[in-house]
């Protein structure tokens, strides 16, 4: 029986001694407690018990002999009372509040100023966890520091109560300010606003009897939100938290240059700088608790008899500072997550090699399948670059580095595209985004990832010859920066025909809106009509005149102008331009174009010239004025074109016959002269005889100007005062006269006919 004592006795020693280290507190044989204040050490009562490093305030006092009274737990030579103590660098004291009171009249009848002075200890006022707080109003609460300089402080101002704005302590009656690192020093005061001073609108009216300063702790505050603590008038203290740390020596560094006096005694005890003025603290390592300021002061925490702390849902190992966690024998998994041991599968060798087999099986085939992946993606990567090097795109792009180079050059914003964004920003090319087909390809609306919606012409086939020229051309295309072209904002070239991304423009064509009855019946019709065949004359006589190399449209027609929702006109489609050759003798291999507009000096000599424009322009000319398509297949051979229907009328002075009903009810006779010789002017065989688009857009416009004047209406009296179209003198009139001898001759059953 002897024997099982001592057995047990000795088993116990060891774990005696542990929970004894952990719960190390004091210094042996001095008192560990004051009433319910724990007295850690380096603090302590009585002599030999505390830290004495030449700085007071770690020797505390404990006042237990009140009758009735709790014990009191004091910083010896302050008084202050201390009501929490930890190791963590944080005491609990009270503070007593500053108060001014006063009667009806404002005079001052009861005061109470404190102050508070922990210079030379180990405290300082805590910044994080307490604030400066001022009550009653109108009122100025602030400290002061031992020197007698301003630390912080806070304004609190009146307001009626029946106009009380929601939140507590926001300025109205309370304020509040937070206070800077490293103040060891409390000197309050209160500045009171006589009436004289206060202004109406910032303290108001209603000011309370008692005014308050105190520096206090934020979370006890936080819960002090009542009125009555508001607008008290007793005299109270609030509590304050104080930062403590080891400060004879500045920082971590400098205490451990003298042993002795080191503060972290316990082994494997860390030290770090204190955040709170200078000074260091001290705390155990991970996986340790206890006292780091005692010898032996630090214990390992038995984490498995922690559980609720440090999970463990199966066999758990206590290992110094830290701790095992294993799943039962016969199961596996996951034993620090509960329900993560799962009793092992009875996996024969059999299944494990039909396993093996098959994953071997899977992973060669998936392997191979990646491969095949990886090849078709190097082949359809190759595929685009060659795609994009035989469409000029690196030509494009040296061309595109070289203006953004040059002084105010930019690229214009033109940019070249991926196929994958075009996809994207069309849904894949998906039949509702389609806008048009043409003979060129078929439009497509889109919205690209900036959310700008565009117009991508994706394009049926493109000559060898056009292909060597496209990259150049399309550049110079992009620098086309008029309000009455449509903008080019790139391509892409990635593809085995180019795709062109353009401007999106809302109102549809010119075709349309003239043959699909969207706006003729407007009052202003013939206005209108004049005004977009202004718009689309400049437009191309900035091609012609101003564009560096001049630009050839080709394809110029009604379908190839565009409205927006202003009904302003913008010429689009490029698919057939051409840059004017340097060469004039260079001859086409393929006529391009659409029947009724095409130039027949173009059909006849191959030769694209700036001239072919202007006879597709007046033709345009003709379709706005007159209305009708320029080919009607259901009349007679002679009437099937309309400019040999209307050349015809000319020659028989019946031609007004053929124009629009509103045009013929608008035009005055001189506008109607006019109008007339300009468009037999464009569609005249020879192209000598054709003006430029230049001056087709000047004519235009004065039409345009001379129709809205009161004279130019259809019915108006002609003016003595010798007004012309032009609103020149009358001697300059015969510029502008029909000349007879510019009518093409074209005899019943002559017209030149000819097919695509």
């Amino acid at each position: 029986m002897a024997t099982i004592t001592i057995l047990l006795l000795l088993i116990a020693l060891p774990l005696l001694a542990a929970a004894a280290s952990a719960q190390l507190v004091a210094q042996p044989e001095c008192r560990d407690r004051c009433g319910n204040v724990s007295v850690p050490y380096p603090f302590g009562i009585g002599v030999g018990c505390f830290r004495d490093d030449g700085q007071p305030g770690f020797q505390l006092e404990c006042n237990d002999s009140g009758p009735g009274q709790p014990p009191r737990l004091t910083v010896v030579g302050y008084g202050y009372h201390l009501a929490a103590l930890s190791l963590q660098g944080e005491a609990r004291t009270y503070l007593r509040a500053t108060r001014h009171c006063y009667n009806s009249t404002g005079e001052l009848v009861d005061r109470v100023t404190e102050y508070m002075s922990v210079s030379g200890t180990p405290y300082l006022f805590s910044s994080t966890k307490n604030r400066l707080v001022t009550l009653g109003c109108p009122s100025l609460g602030y400290f002061n520091d031992g020197r007698g300089f301003y630390v912080s402080g806070c304004t609190s101002v009146c307001r009626p109560s029946q106009y009380a704005l929601p939140g507590s302590c926001t300025g109205v009656g309370c304020c509040q300010s937070a206070i800077p690192n490293g103040a060891d020093y409390w000197e309050s005061a209160l500045f009171n606003f006589s009436p004289g001073q206060q202004d109406t609108v910032v303290f108001n009216t209603n000011p309370t009897l008692c005014r308050y300063v105190f520096l206090v702790e934020t979370k006890w505050f936080d819960g002090q939100t009542s009125n009555s603590f508001v607008n008290r008038t007793d005299d109270f203290a609030v509590p304050l938290m104080l930062d403590w740390a080891v400060r004879n020596v500045g920082n971590c560094s400098a205490a451990r240059r003298n042993a002795t006096d080191f503060a972290c005694k316990s082994a494997g005890s860390r030290c770090f700088d204190a955040t709170n003025g200078p000074g260091y603290r001290c705390s155990c390592p991970k996986g340790y608790d206890g006292n780091p300021y005692l010898d032996g002061g630090c214990a390992d925490i038995d984490e498995c008899r922690r559980k609720d702390e440090y999970l463990c849902y199966g066999e758990c190992t206590n290992t110094p500072g830290n701790y095992t966690c294993q799943c039962p024998p016969g199961t596996s998994g996951d034993a620090y997550r509960e329900n993560g041991c799962r009793v092992n599968d009875k996996f024969t060798l059999a299944l494990k090699i039909v396993t093996g087999v098959s994953v071997g099986v899977f992973l060669s085939l998936f392997t191979c399948f990646w491969v095949y992946l990886g090849h078709q993606k190097r082949k359809l990567i190759k595929a685009k670059q060659s795609f994009f090097e035989h469409n000029g795109g690196v030509i494009l792009q040296q061309q595109m580095r070289s203006y953004s180079g040059a002084p105010g050059g930019g690229g214009g914003g033109f940019k070249i595209y991926s196929e994958e964004e075009l996809k994207k920003a069309t849904n894949n090319f998906a039949a509702d985004q389609i806008l048009g087909r043409g003979g060129h390809g078929i439009v497509y609306r889109g919205v690209l990832e900036d959310s700008t919606i565009v117009a991508i012409k994706k394009s049926k086939m493109m000559e060898e010859t056009e292909t060597k020229e496209f990259a150049r051309e399309m550049f110079i295309l992009s620098q086309i920066n008029h309000r009455n072209v449509v903008k080019l904002h790139g391509c892409c070239l990635e593809v085995e025909v180019p795709m062109l991304v353009y401007e999106y423009v809302s109102n549809g064509t010119l075709y349309h809106y003239i043959h699909g009855g969207k706006g003729l019946e407007s009052n202003t019709a013939l206005d209108t009509r004049l005004r977009i065949a202004a718009e689309s004359a400049e437009a191309l006589s900035y091609m012609h005149s101003s564009a560096s190399p001049p630009i050839l449209h080709g394809d110029v027609k009604t379908a190839n102008i565009l409205l927006d929702g202003n009904l302003t006109a913008k010429v689009a489609d490029f698919g057939a331009s051409k840059l004017a050759p340097s060469d004039e003798a260079e001859i086409a291999t393929l006529v391009q174009g659409t029947c009724g507009y095409l130039d027949p000096e173009y059909l006849m000599t191959c030769q694209l010239t700036d001239k072919s424009d202007v006879y597709s322009f007046g033709v345009i000319l003709l379709e706005l004025l007159t209305g009708k398509k320029v080919i009607c297949f259901d009349g007679p051979e002679q009437g099937k074109s309309l400019v040999s229907r209307f050349t015809i009328a000319v020659k028989t002075n019946r031609h007004d016959e053929v124009l629009d009903s509103r045009v013929r009810k608008e035009m005055g006779p001189k506008a109607l002269e006019e109008a007339t010789h300009l468009v037999m002017r464009c569609v005249s065989m020879s192209g000598e005889e054709r003006p430029t688009m230049k001056e087709v857009a000047e004519r235009l416009e004065a039409l345009r100007r001379y129709q809205q004047n009161p004279w130019g209406q259809a019915g108006a009296r002609d003016l003595e005062e010798g007004q012309s179209l032009h609103g020149r003198e009358q001697q300059h009139d015969v510029t502008y006269k029909f000349i007879p001898q510019d009518v093409l001759d074209v005899e019943e059953g002559s017209t030149y006919t000819f097919s695509l």
